[in-house]
């Protein structure tokens, strides 16, 4: 008996399964992380990080659309303060984690727990272990990351 043509299907679904094959090479990530509702950094207000130095949850009240992307702000005023300069406030990489791009990848935040304001800047990471880690060497990181973006998103 040839089993010969029944092993190729099965490595192909297998390989599929394990996440060794990515169906959808050549179909790059939007330039924004979105979260499965979405919303840009999760529905946190952007603003907030720098005026309130903290994370403060955005309403849908408070909900505009930039890069074809719903960010949501705790007020009127601060949600008009990103419209206004929205560059000035976003997180750098699009909202992805910052150590991941340092790596050459992606991957999502935790806006409530992973985050730091770095020379004027907002930085997002994946977890507060992962946030260690990059804070280990951020000028590095930043470096690395910058190098990487926008290229890791092909």
């Amino acid at each position: 008996m040839n089993n010969g043509l029944r092993t190729i299907p099965f490595i192909a679904v297998a390989a599929l399964l394990l996440g060794l094959v990515n169906p959808s090479l050549g179909e790059a990530k939007n330039e924004i992380y979105t979260n499965w509702r979405g919303l840009a950094i999760k529905g946190y207000d952007a603003v907030a990080f720098f005026k309130d130095s903290t994370p403060v949850e955005g309403s849908k009240e408070y909900e505009l659309t930039w890069k074809e992307v719903k960010w949501r702000f705790a007020s009127a005023e601060n949600r008009d303060l990103f419209e206004a300069d929205p560059e000035n406030y976003a997180p750098q990489y699009g909202g992805y984690c910052a150590w991941a791009v340092a790596q050459g990848s992606t991957a999502s935040v935790d806006p409530k727990n992973a985050w730091v304001i770095v020379a004027g800047k907002l930085y997002l990471n994946y977890n507060k272990e992962i946030q260690t880690k990059w804070a280990k060497d951020i000028p590095g990181n930043i470096a690395k990351a910058d190098a990487n973006w926008p290229g890791v998103l092909e």
